[in-house]
């Protein structure tokens, strides 16, 4: 296998995103999410994981930069109506419950117009915020990639030593029929329900 890594629960997302059949855009599939961030979405045909960046300069110019985005973003939504918090250091914004969020029309309008200044997390704050897993819960993260990739996912990520994957290992193609077979066949691996296909007649 790869020396990868998949996070417990961006796995169980992931696996929801190819059990539906639905495009797993950034925010779907693994990232650490701000309070709002699951009131957006973007398809894109893949599981992914939020991107690291452009590659360029370390872990904390990247993290420097996303917080600075935070903020322009955070001042956007403020000019169009909504009352958002500073960033924190990680660059997390807490908007509450995001459901009134959804149903308000100048929220909405908000989000939408704010769209294009809401940064990707970068892989180390997604580093500094995942949950410390357990080593059956690592030895299970193994356990399910192994059995995506032998089983119609090969490109499924595998974990690194702490049972997680960040920014752009977690990219696999969930679209596919195998895919869909694979997490049907793995789901039990982490405990994940499986969703059972239409049926025949």
């Amino acid at each position: 296998m790869r020396t990868n890594r998949v996070l417990l629960a961006a796995a169980a997302a992931g696996l929801a995103l190819a059990l539906t059949g639905c495009g797993g855009g950034g925010d779907e599939a693994g990232k650490i999410p701000t309070a709002v961030e699951s009131t957006s979405s973007g398809g894109t045909g893949k599981a992914t994981g939020s991107g690291s960046g452009s590659g360029s300069g370390s872990g904390k110019d990247e993290v420097t930069a996303y917080v600075d985005a935070q903020r322009a973003w955070v001042k956007c939504l403020r000019a169009n109506g909504i009352d958002a918090p500073d960033p924190d250091e990680n660059g997390q914004v807490d908007l509450g419950d995001a459901r009134p969020l959804k149903t308000d029309p100048t929220s909405r309008r908000a989000l939408e117009k704010c769209s294009a200044d809401k940064a990707a997390v970068p892989a180390e704050i997604e580093r500094r915020l995942a949950p410390k897993l357990t080593p059956e819960q690592i030895r299970k993260q193994f356990e399910f990639a192994d059995c995506m990739q032998k089983n119609g996912a090969p490109d499924f990520p595998d974990p690194e030593p702490d049972g997680h994957a960040y920014g752009d290992d977690q990219q696999w193609d969930a679209t596919t029929a195998a895919a869909k077979q694979a997490a049907r066949t793995c789901a039990p691996i982490i405990g994940a329900p499986v969703e059972q296909g239409p049926g025949k007649g």
